[in-house]
């Protein structure tokens, strides 16, 4: 498989600041006035060959009223983009990984200064490719996460230094009938997350590598009894 390269020329909402093609969608005003602090803000990031539209329907579906951030990832692979390369299927180039885990952070970190909300109620959402990086943005970068819902992911690389996750809640949602993901790998990042003392759950799903309906459901049930009420 050829190396990817990196997309061109980056544009979108605020792009003289950022420098990362993203939407942005604020909070609606009934969370403004649920919450004097708000509601939490979705980081959505997609699966290979998807864009900063495709998770925008799932972040309305756990959250109406959240305010959404949805980037799209900076490396194409054959024209599709995504986050992180890799070397082939579900072999990581685990440089390039932690180049963009801390490029994606920093443009996290830089997007709550520019559009005013709060890293501490910042939870990523992720599917596939778009899950590992949020992994490793949980292991590598938790300070700019509160929390992670996580479909499809399997262990992106293995933290040198140990993070401190006892602040952090997350679920997995993974297929029994994955060809990708295979469950050892599941329950591997479930166990790795969870050593570093996060607050995790491990659903499974009757599917393949795909989003269902099943995945919809449980998360939004999990997410409303984690954050809602916080």
């Amino acid at each position: 498989m050829p190396l990817p390269k990196e997309s061109g020329v980056n544009e979108g909402n605020n792009s003289s600041k950022l420098d990362t093609i993203h939407r942005f969608i604020p909070a609606s005003d009934i969370s403004a006035k649920k919450n004097d602090n708000g509601l939490p803000v979705l980081l959505l990031l997609h699966g290979t060959g998807g864009n900063e539209d495709d998770l925008i329907p799932v972040g309305k579906m756990l959250c109406r009223d959240c305010a959404l951030l949805s980037p799209r990832g900076k490396v194409t692979e054959n024209g599709m983009p995504r986050f992180f390369r890799r070397l082939a299927e579900g072999v990581f180039d685990v440089e390039d990984l932690k180049y963009r885990t801390n490029e994606l952070a920093d443009f996290v970190n830089n997007a709550s200064r520019i559009y005013g909300f709060d890293l501490n109620r910042t939870i990523v959402i992720g599917f596939s490719n778009g899950a590992n990086i949020g992994a490793s943005m949980l292991l590598l970068r938790p300070e700019v996460l509160c929390g992670a819902i996580l479909f499809r992911a399997m262990v992106p690389l293995e933290p040198a230094s140990l993070p401190d996750l006892s602040s952090k809640r997350a679920i997995l949602c993974e297929g029994l009938y994955d060809p990708i993901v295979a469950q050892q790998e599941g329950k591997r990042l479930f166990l790795l997350i969870e050593k570093f003392g996060a607050k995790i759950s491990l659903r499974w799903i009757e599917s393949s590598h795909n989003l269902t309906q099943d995945d919809i459901l449980i998360a939004k049930e999990w997410f409303e009894s984690s954050f809602s009420s916080t």
